[in-house]
C-alpha cells in the first residue's frame, strides 16, 4: 500500500463526509423554515452546528490529501486541477455567508424563550442570502465531484463550475421578492393562459 493510496482514501472519505454535511444542511434549512417555536429552531441549529464542524473536518481532509495528489502526482498545471482548487475558494465564500447568518439566528433564539416564532426571527430564518449559500454549496460539490470523476479539459472544467453556479442561483431564486415574478412566468404563470382563447358556445 503506497502513500498515495492512503492519502487517495482520505480525499474521498473527506469528500463523502462534507457531502453529506451538505445535504443535512440542504434539510436542515428546509426544516427551519417549516418550524414555528423558538424552542424548534434552538434544536435545529444545534444539530446543525454540529454538523457544520464534521463538514469542516471533512473539507480540511479532502484539501490536504488533494493537495499532496496533486503535488506528488498530478501537478499543478492539471487544467481541472486548477479549476477544482479555484471552486473551494468559491465553496469556502459560500459557506462563510451561510455560516455567519445562521450563527446571527442561534444568538437570537437563545436569548428568546420558549414560544412561537416572533416574525422578525422567522423573517431571517427565510433570508434569500443563506438560501443561496445552501444551494451554491450543494451545486459547487456536485460540480467538483464531476471535475475529480471525469478529469475534462480547463475549457470544459470551467464550463462545469460556470453551469454549477448558475444552477445554485436558479434554486434560490425562490427565495427573492424581486424574483417571484421569474418563477412564476418560468413554472406557467397564469394557469389560465391556455383556455384564454378558447371559444365558449
Amino acid at each position: 500500500m503506497s502513500l498515495y493510496t492512503i492519502f487517495l482514501f482520505v480525499h474521498v472519505t473527506g469528500a463523502i463526509g462534507y457531502s453529506a454535511g451538505t445535504l443535512i444542511s440542504v434539510l436542515g434549512l428546509s426544516s427551519l423554515r417549516r418550524a414555528r417555536r423558538v424552542e424548534q429552531v434552538r434544536s435545529l441549529l444545534e444539530l446543525l452546528e454540529l454538523t457544520g464542524l464534521v463538514s469542516g473536518i471533512s473539507l480540511l481532509l479532502t484539501i490536504i490529501a488533494g493537495l499532496y495528489m496533486a503535488g506528488t502526482t498530478w501537478g499543478w498545471q492539471t487544467g481541472w486541477i486548477d479549476v477544482a482548487l479555484g471552486s473551494l475558494v468559491l465553496l469556502l465564500a459560500m459557506g462563510v455567508l451561510m455560516g455567519r447568518r445562521r450563527h446571527v439566528i442561534a444568538m437570537l433564539a437563545k436569548e428568546m424563550p420558549d414560544g412561537p416564532l416572533p416574525a422578525f426571527l422567522e423573517q431571517r430564518i427565510h433570508d434569500p442570502w443563506m438560501a443561496l449559500g445552501v444551494y451554491m454549496l450543494v451545486t459547487l460539490v456536485l460540480g467538483i465531484v464531476f471535475l475529480m470523476t471525469v478529469k475534462p479539459a480547463p475549457g470544459n472544467s470551467l464550463l462545469v463550475i460556470g453551469v454549477s453556479v448558475l444552477l445554485g442561483v436558479a434554486l434560490s431564486l425562490p427565495g427573492w421578492p424581486g424574483a417571484q415574478w421569474l418563477v412564476a412566468r418560468v413554472k406557467g404563470a397564469s394557469p389560465m393562459k391556455g383556455g384564454d382563447n378558447v371559444r365558449t358556445s
